[in-house]
């Protein structure tokens, strides 16, 4: 879904740079098609994104639709 391509397009972008110069996780509480919790790691090595809790604690959860989710990231 929608939801999963975003995250998909995410983990292909990351690079060392972005991951070095951000030094933050993010969780994301989706409600709505796709939803359930997601995250983009830019604080471990090498970064990641995908769906579930992330490896590390998070500095910043966001609760929001997976429609704004969606339009956010696009």
């Amino acid at each position: 879904g929608p939801v999963a391509e975003t995250f998909r397009v995410i983990q292909g972008a990351m690079t060392e740079e972005h991951v070095g110069s951000t030094q933050g996780v993010f969780q994301f509480e989706l409600s709505g098609d796709g939803g359930g919790t997601w995250y983009i790691d830019l604080k471990t090595k090498g970064g990641s994104a995908g769906f579930g809790k992330p490896p590390v604690t998070a500095d910043v959860v966001m609760s929001m639709s997976s429609a704004d989710f969606v339009k956010m990231f696009t």
